[in-house]
């Protein structure tokens, strides 16, 4: 029996020297992942570690290194299918001698979506400035497939353009603040007459621009697709709201700011919210929870992994934060400022996103004052930060103006009724309205 993602010597036929490599299990049992782009292509000389493909799978992407160098004779899959893990993805001639795949012990393991170890070398030299004042060379200068794909759409020679990424390759950051060197880009009739044709459509019928704008839905859109829908069709949902006077809350957040503990983090009112709403949940603690279909059981959890819905140019991911429910406001602060940054980065692993119990979603930071979002499946609730922002407000039998926000829960109604969910809620509130409450319990 074929290991998953081990080199296959081809049946006869081939001359013995040509190798197979298969989608392995790129973590937490996934069963495929979606080819976001080569590498390499056909005729291309690869080393060993040296990445091949990006392949997206849980909401991450991964880059898949080669077990194996030689010559590339074939690409059995193509940007933006569907491959089961265990199917053939890519065929290597190694003109070296087969021999039998090493064994555990003395392979050198590499640990698929990180690239090979800090000292493997490069497969490509950088040029030197000498270089740059020449004719390019016909080889590839080292890059991510991303931002191959982006110096391809702007007319940018990557041969000459600084990388600051990994062995030097060339990210998109350093495409984007590059200046095209080798013409100027295509005219705008000539990228719309492209894109009629690739629709199907006479190029002559667009004049100024393109009518409309087919987008495939692939990777985290299409998964985050298939979460919603099974959301919305096997999750019954409720959501309750309240609006909240945070003024003590945005007062503290200020003079923390000050001091020396915060000095060098990013504090904002989304980590005073997660401390509160891990707070409630220790009060609640029917809020984490899950529901078991097979055993008709709700689980709940006595640890909370924390998910931190993430815009990101790639759709909307979720890292969370591992035994939250243990980790001070300053500890919080960090977590979230690096959950944020690693999804926006593209560089959240499986490990990151999976296993979420418990997820807040800041709307508020778009301008918006709240809003109804849908239950994460294999989660039974989630809490909705609104805008803060200077209101009229009755304070103290007078009107004043006060920074108020407006938070809102949507749970699972099989595990969660509503004096729960409003329990809660009010709770979180409760904490936010006078956080010297919270205080004893950071």
């Amino acid at each position: 029996m074929t290991t998953k993602g081990a080199p296959v010597p081809q049946p006869a036929g081939d001359d013995g020297h040509v190798l197979e490599f298969r989608l392995p299990d790129l973590g937490e049992g996934l069963a495929d992942g979606d080819l976001v782009s080569w590498a390499v292509d056909v005729g291309d000389t690869v080393e060993l570690n040296q990445t091949i493909a990006e392949v997206e799978t849980a909401k991450a992407v991964v880059a898949l290194p080669s077990p194996f160098s030689g010559t590339v004779v074939e690409l059995l899959a193509s940007p933006g299918d569907t491959v089961p893990v265990g199917a053939p993805l890519i065929r290597v001639r190694n003109d070296l001698e087969v021999t039998d795949p090493p064994t555990a012990e003395d392979r050198r393991d590499v640990l698929v979506g990180y690239g090979p170890e800090a000292e493997a070398t490069s497969r490509r030299r950088k040029p030197t400035p000498s270089m740059a004042s020449t004719t390019p060379s016909t080889h590839r200068a080292a890059a991510t497939p991303a931002a191959r794909k982006l110096a391809k759409e702007l007319g940018i020679d990557l041969w000459y353009v600084a990388g600051s990424g990994p062995e030097g390759a060339v990210t998109v950051e350093d495409v984007r603040s590059a200046v095209p060197v080798t013409g100027p880009r295509a005219k705008p009739g000539a990228e719309l007459a492209a894109v009629a044709q690739q629709n199907g459509h006479d190029a002559g019928l667009i004049e100024s621009r393109a009518r409309e704008e087919r987008t495939p839905v692939t990777g985290i859109r299409k998964r985050t697709a298939a979460a919603m829908l099974a959301s919305a069709r096997t999750i019954p949902q409720a959501s309750t709201f309240v609006t909240v006077d945070c003024t003590a809350s945005m007062e503290l957040l200020d003079h923390l700011r000050t001091t020396k503990s915060f000095e060098g983090l990013t504090l904002t009112p989304l980590a005073l919210v997660a401390r509160a709403a891990l707070a409630a949940i220790a009060e609640h603690p029917g809020i984490n929870a899950a529901w078991d279909e097979q055993n008709q059981q709700i689980v709940t959890k006595h640890y909370v992994n924390l998910g931190i819905a993430v815009a990101s140019d790639r759709g909307l991911l979720v890292p969370n934060l591992k035994d939250a429910q243990t980790l001070s406001l300053r500890e919080l602060c960090r977590e979230i400022s690096w959950a944020a940054d690693t999804a926006r980065s593209g560089n959240a692993t499986p490990a990151d996103l999976l296993g979420g119990t418990f997820t807040i979603t800041n709307v508020g930071v778009f301008g918006v004052d709240t809003g109804v979002p849908l239950v994460n499946p294999g989660e039974a609730a989630i809490l909705c930060v609104g805008s803060i922002r200077k209101r009229p407000w009755v304070f103290r039998d007078e009107l004043a103006v006060r920074w108020t926000t407006t938070l809102g829960l949507s749970f699972d109604h099989r595990m969660i009724d509503g004096e729960l969910g409003a329990r809660f809620l009010a709770t979180t509130a409760t904490f936010l309205e006078d956080p010297l409450t919270l205080l004893s319990r950071v």
